[in-house]
């Protein structure tokens, strides 16, 4: 079975924004073109909408339930080829709880696609603690996506450096953050995938492991702390992470495997948004020197059990 973990549909109300100039990519349709041209059997559906206008946690409540629901709908003419998942702003407050657990609960939504961070507030904020607490009751994946850009915009405008750097940046601090603050040390059973594999966390792995080791030296590398949150070092905590394989580039991904094992990854391409990509993606995780139980798994086997399909 092949499962397409990471791929985006915007609403209707969503595609005509002027930010789209008429071309908006993420549609339902292409989405079921490029399922069947590269011959996927399930494509799992999300929405990022919510950041494309910076609205504030209270003004993208309707717009999340909305999308939510237009995730549902695609779904259900879909069944066969599509699975949706929920979209939330992990310190938004009740209401974001409530409507999060509706669409689990009501619209039968099989997890939750998150922000790296929203308006400067990241995961690790303490606000965001009874979204993780919901998350673990209910059972279901968290998956962290990048907004448009998180920090250092001013620097990132040209070349598409916003795209290709500015995203994994934001992914790799806000995973950084949750590891070291100990979401994972409260929420040890919690289902956490992060995508494009982690914005580099696994190469930069070691660092934040010395830094956490030699936390009682100041004189090197500053305070660590206070308090401190973890109680293992933080490269065991990542081992517990799924990853999704978005980055198109091999060695990445074999650093990936050599670091949380090829049991922790999951196949997603991010087309839509990158449409020309979809195939690229497929043949990336197809020509990793992977035994055949490990590639079943990281196609759709591993994707299968966090989405109880």
């Amino acid at each position: 079975m092949i499962i397409d973990w990471h791929t985006h549909v915007h609403s209707p109300r969503e595609q005509a924004l002027p930010f789209w100039q008429g071309h908006c990519p993420a549609t339902v349709e292409n989405v079921l073109r490029l399922h069947d041209e590269v011959g996927l059997d399930l494509s799992v559906i999300s929405n990022s909408g919510h950041y494309l206008k910076s609205f504030t946690r209270d003004e993208a409540l309707p717009v999340i339930r909305a999308a939510n629901e237009y995730m549902a709908s695609l779904r259900d003419r879909h069944k066969d080829k599509l699975v949706a998942i929920a979209t939330a702003i992990p310190g938004g407050g009740d209401g974001h709880l409530k409507e999060l657990e509706r669409a689990v609960k009501e619209d039968d939504l099989r997890g939750v696609l998150i922000s790296s961070s929203h308006r400067g507030a990241y995961p690790d904020d303490a606000d965001a603690r009874p979204f993780f607490r919901l998350a673990t009751e209910l059972d279901i994946p968290v998956f962290m996506h990048p907004p448009s850009v998180g920090f250092g915009e001013e620097r990132m405008r040209e070349f598409r450096l916003a795209s290709s750097v500015g995203r994994p940046f934001d992914a790799c601090l806000a995973l950084a953050r949750l590891i070291v603050n100990g979401l994972f040390e409260e929420f040890p059973t919690l289902k956490f995938v992060a995508s494009h594999l982690g914005g580099g966390i696994c190469e930069i792995i070691g660092r934040m492991d010395y830094a956490y080791e030699l936390r009682d030296d100041p004189y090197i590398l500053g305070p660590y702390g206070p308090p401190l949150h973890i109680t293992r070092k933080p490269s065991d905590y990542l081992r517990t992470i799924y990853f999704d394989t978005v980055c198109y580039h091999a060695p990445a991904v074999e650093c990936a495997i050599k670091t949380v094992g090829a049991d922790r990854l999951i196949f997603g391409t991010d087309a839509p948004m990158l449409v020309a990509l979809k195939q690229r993606g497929l043949d990336l995780v197809r020509n990793l020197d992977l035994g055949a139980a490990d590639k079943d798994r990281v196609l759709g086997g591993t994707a299968k059990m966090l989405l109880k399909l």
